[in-house]
């Protein structure tokens, strides 16, 4: 789903920027261009972003408890 028309930025460019290393909404706004121009998607793009680095860290929480 397109979340920044503007820009062309879906939703699985955003997860893909977090899952790349991204670990910051300015992160993921620098490369994607996502909310730089009028600015609309922000709020949306903001939680998806928080979601995708919530998922990412309990995904690396849950290979640690086999490391153990």
């Amino acid at each position: 789903m397109y979340v920044c028309v503007c820009k062309g930025v879906t939703d699985h460019q955003i997860r893909q920027q977090v899952s790349d290393g991204a670990r910051s909404w300015r992160e993921v706004r620098e490369a994607t261009g996502c909310a730089t121009q009028c600015g609309k998607c922000a709020c949306y793009a903001k939680s998806l972003t928080k979601e995708a680095l919530y998922e990412a860290r309990m995904e690396a929480d849950m290979s640690l408890a086999y490391a153990v």
